[in-house]
C-alpha cells in the first residue's frame, strides 16, 4: 500500500498540473484560429475536457479487463508511460486540433483509476477496503492539493519566472513547462511501479481467453449493459454516474467563473489564484479521506456517509456562482462543501461497489472497469452539457445566466441523492456502523 499510494501520488500530482491552466490555454488556442465569440471560445474548454473522458469511456474498460488477464502492475504501468509522452505533445499543441489529439490519446492509455482499486480489492479484507480507499482518496487529495499549485506556479514561466526562462521560446509556449513537469511525475511514477510494486493478482486467478483484448474494443457498451444487470451493483453505479456528472459539469466552468471579470460577475482570478483555491480542495480531501474516513466508517454505516456526501457535495457546486467580487472569500465555503462532499463519496461509493461485488462472486476489475467507464461517460456529457449551457447563457440575462449550468449540477446531485435511497446494501461488517 505504501508504494502504491506514491505511485498514485506521483501519477496525480502529474494529472492535476494542468487543471489551473487549461482553461486558460484552450481559450488561447481558440482565439488564435479566430474563434472570438466569448460562448463559443469557452465552449471548446468543454470539449477539450471531454474529449479525455471520452477516450476514457472506450478504452477504460478493456484495459480494466486487461488487467484480469494479465495482471494489474503492467496496465499501471503502461498508463503512466501514456501520460508521461501524451502530455509533452499537449504542451506542444499549436492548434485546438492537436490538443485534442493529444487529451484523447493521454485518455486511452490511461485506467489507473479503474486499475488501482481493483488492485486494492485484490490485497484488501472486507473490514479494510474502505480505508484503504480512503488512504488512495487521500493521495488523490495531494495530487490536487499540490497539483494545481505547482501548474499555476509554472504557467507563462517567461513573465512569471523570468531570468532563463525570459526567452521567445517559452513566450511562444507559455504552458509547456508545467507539461514538462507532469511528463516527469508520470516518469518516475512509472520507474516506481517498475522497480518496487508487486503484482497483486496471481497467475492463477487471472482470467483467460483466446481473445484479442482489443478485441473488446466494439463491445464497450456492451459490457457495461451486462454489470447494469446486476442487482445493487447497478444502482450503485448510476449514482456514481449521476454524481460525477454533476461534479464534472463545474471541472470547466469553475474556471470560466472565476477567471470572467468582477464586471461580468466573475472573480477576476488567474491561473495562481486558481492554484490556490484547488490546493484548498486537495488540503481538505486529504483530512477526510486520509485522516477521517477511517473513523468515520467505524461510527456511520457506508450507506450513510455516501448519502452526506452527495448532499453536501451538491449544495457546494450549486452554490459557487454567487460568491460575489467583493466577498470572494466565500466561494471557499462551496469549495469546501466540494471536498467534503466528494471526500466522504468516493471511498464509500467505491468500498460499497466492492463488497457487492465479492458477494457475488463477480469479477472485479470488470466492474471497476465498467464503473470507470461509466465514469467516463459522465466526464464526457457533464463537461459538455456545462460548456453548452454556458455558452448559451453567459451573456444571458434574467434565470438564463452564468448561474444556470451550476444550478442543473444542482439538480442532478438530487437525483443521485433520491435514487440512494433505494440502494439495501448487502451485509458485511463493514456496512454496518458500530452503533447498530
Amino acid at each position: 500500500m505504501r508504494v502504491l499510494f506514491l505511485v498514485v501520488l506521483v501519477d496525480m500530482l502529474g494529472l492535476t498540473l494542468v487543471i489551473p491552466f487549461l482553461t486558460y490555454f484552450v481559450q488561447d488556442l481558440a482565439s488564435a484560429e479566430g474563434i472570438t465569440d466569448v460562448g463559443s471560445r469557452d465552449f471548446w474548454v468543454g470539449v477539450v475536457i471531454a474529449v479525455y473522458s471520452l477516450a476514457q469511456f472506450i478504452f477504460t474498460p478493456i484495459l480494466g479487463s486487461l488487467s484480469d488477464r494479465v495482471g494489474r502492475r503492467p496496465v499501471l504501468m503502461f498508463g503512466l508511460l501514456s501520460n508521461t509522452i501524451f502530455f509533452v505533445v499537449f504542451g506542444l499543441s499549436g492548434s485546438l486540433s492537436m490538443a485534442i489529439i493529444a487529451r484523447f490519446l493521454a485518455g486511452a492509455g490511461n485506467g489507473n483509476i479503474a486499475v488501482t482499486r481493483a488492485y486494492i480489492g485484490d490485497i484488501s479484507e472486507t473490514e479494510m477496503v474502505a480505508r484503504r480507499m480512503g488512504m488512495i482518496g487521500a493521495a488523490f487529495g495531494l495530487g490536487f492539493m499540490f497539483g494545481p499549485f505547482i501548474g499555476g506556479v509554472l504557467s507563462d514561466p517567461a513573465s512569471g519566472l523570468g531570468g532563463a526562462f525570459d526567452t521567445t521560446f517559452w513566450a511562444d509556449y507559455p504552458y509547456l513547462l508545467p507539461c514538462l513537469f507532469s511528463s516527469a511525475m508520470s516518469l518516475l511514477a512509472f520507474f516506481l511501479a517498475f522497480t518496487q510494486l508487486p503484482e497483486s493478482l496471481p497467475a492463477e486467478l487471472r482470467t483467460h481467453s483466446d481473445a484479442p483484448p482489443f478485441a473488446r474494443l466494439g463491445g464497450t457498451v456492451t459490457s457495461l449493459t451486462s454489470v447494469l444487470r446486476l442487482p445493487n451493483i447497478s444502482t450503485l453505479i448510476v449514482i456514481h454516474f449521476l454524481f460525477l456528472l454533476g461534479f464534472t459539469m463545474m471541472h470547466g466552468t469553475f474556471i470560466l467563473f472565476t477567471s470572467m471579470s468582477p464586471e461580468g460577475g466573475g472573480l477576476g482570478w488567474s491561473e495562481m489564484d486558481n492554484g490556490w483555491i484547488f490546493a484548498f480542495i486537495g488540503l481538505i480531501g486529504v483530512a477526510i479521506q486520509g485522516v477521517l474516513i477511517g473513523p468515520l466508517t467505524d461510527r456511520f454505516n457506508l450507506h450513510q456517509l455516501m448519502l452526506i456526501g452527495t448532499l453536501v457535495c451538491g449544495l457546494g457546486i450549486a452554490s459557487i456562482p454567487y460568491a460575489p467580487a467583493e466577498a470572494s472569500w466565500l466561494i471557499f465555503g462551496s469549495s469546501a462543501g466540494i471536498a467534503i462532499g466528494n471526500g466522504l463519496f468516493s471511498p464509500t461509493q467505491t468500498s460499497l461497489l466492492t463488497f457487492e461485488a465479492k458477494v457475488g462472486g463477480h469479477e472485479l476489475g470488470m466492474v471497476m472497469g465498467a464503473q470507470e467507464g461509466s465514469g467516463a461517460l459522465a466526464r464526457i456529457i457533464g463537461p459538455l452539457l456545462a460548456a453548452y449551457l454556458w455558452s448559451q447563457t453567459v451573456q444571458g440575462s434574467g434565470i438564463w445566466t452564468y448561474h444556470t449550468c451550476f444550478r442543473v449540477a444542482g439538480i442532478v446531485f438530487c437525483l443521485a441523492l433520491l435514487l440512494q435511497l433505494r440502494v439495501r446494501p448487502s451485509e458485511s461488517p463493514a456496512t454496518r456502523s458500530t452503533e447498530a
